[in-house]
């Protein structure tokens, strides 16, 4: 099989700000915190994913719903490791029908393969990507946006590597090792939790994220392979790429329409009518993609303000003018909402990780 690359824009990329994703890390994120006294049902429902539609399995979550809940959800366990903790708790289902595929192909290579083939549709919060180097097989997890808060990216590059290790243990052997593990993250205070999982040289402040694997490993057979089971549940997996490459891309020409037509937004009977749809079609198409067209305008506004509060020159008036909120104080409730902030806290805070401000 040929080296492995990611696809150019999976789900959680900055490309799209309304690409959905499966909540396989929310859910055990909500059964970890709750290890530690930490209901999280409050703060899912507060993003519109209360306990019944969590247990949906066509639900599909946003990218940043997920950071949102991932970032209060550090900061309420108090655990700088959690993201290892998650990545730990993780089963063979836990990537659902490309579990299965990865369970049943011939070789643990075939299975990273797969993998990182179909990641669009694991739930993944990061980019991953395989490649074979002088160095060994090399796995690596990238953060989709550098600009992402530094506590989700942390939790990503945890969760990420903890979940490989553990699901690896689970289907090919408990002994399993990786011959070296490296964040790109600073070293914690403690590495301790990190040596006891991996079990193998771990290093902080890398250039990137990535594992290697062991060659003995790369090539052993998967325990579950079954060539006829396999090419079945690849056939359904290249169905359901398909679909969502046509989900994908209604979102970002919606995008583009409204981020064009700022400070006004197109009605739903508008949209209908730019796509040769009627208000049920399209309705019923952006269900399918686990979002409404609310949530749609949503994210541009919100990606909108983020880039405006950039410009020092601009005042909260000619922000929230340029981005459509009818006065300051519907930008300020929009601001809280998605960042639990003020405007000027969250300008600041946007110059500070720019380097703009004490330069």
């Amino acid at each position: 099989m040929s080296d492995s690359s990611a696809p150019p824009h999976p789900p959680g990329t900055s490309r799209s700000t309304s690409a959905t994703i499966q909540p396989n890390i929310l859910r055990y994120l909500a059964l970890v915190a709750d290890g530690y006294g930490v209901d999280l049902q409050p703060l899912l429902a507060q993003v519109g994913l209360d306990e019944a539609v969590m247990r949906s399995a066509a639900l599909r979550v946003s990218y940043r719903q997920g950071s949102a809940v991932i970032r209060r959800a550090v900061e309420l366990t108090g655990d700088e490791h959690l993201g290892l903790r998650v990545g730990a708790a993780q089963h063979l289902t836990a990537w659902g029908l490309l579990g299965f595929a990865q369970m049943a192909s011939d070789t643990l290579r075939d299975a990273i393969e797969t993998g990182v083939r179909y990641q669009n549709l694991s739930g993944a919060m990061v980019v991953w990507s395989a490649t074979a180097e002088d160095a060994g097989y090399v796995l690596r997890a990238e953060l989709p946006d550098p600009a992402l808060d530094p506590a989700v990216a942390v939790f990503l590059a945890e969760e990420a590597f903890a979940s490989v290790v553990t699901l690896t243990r689970l289907s090919c052997g408990p002994e399993f090792a990786p011959q070296s593990v490296e964040f790109a993250f600073p070293a914690p205070r403690d590495t301790r939790p990190f040596s006891e999982l991996f079990r193998c040289p771990v290093r902080f402040g890398t250039a990137g994220n990535r594992m290697v694997f062991p060659a003995p490993w790369i090539h052993r057979s998967m325990p579950g392979r079954d060539p006829v089971t396999c090419a079945e549940v690849l056939e359904l997996l290249e169905q359901q790429t398909a679909s969502r490459r046509d989900q994908q891309d209604l979102l970002e020409v919606l995008e583009i329409s409204i981020a064009q037509s700022l400070p006004q937004v197109p009605s739903f009977i508008e949209q209908a009518r730019r796509h040769a749809s009627s208000e049920r079609t399209l309705r019923r198409r952006l269900a399918e993609c686990g979002t409404t067209y609310e949530a749609v305008v949503d994210g541009v506004r919100r990606e909108r303000v983020e880039q405006l509060l950039r410009r020092r020159e601009l005042t909260l008036r000619d922000i929230g003018r340029r981005a459509g909120f009818s006065d300051v104080r519907a930008l300020r409730r929009a601001v809280h909402r998605w960042h639990g902030m003020t405007p000027l806290q969250l300008r600041e805070q946007a110059l500070e990780q720019n380097g703009i401000i004490g330069g």
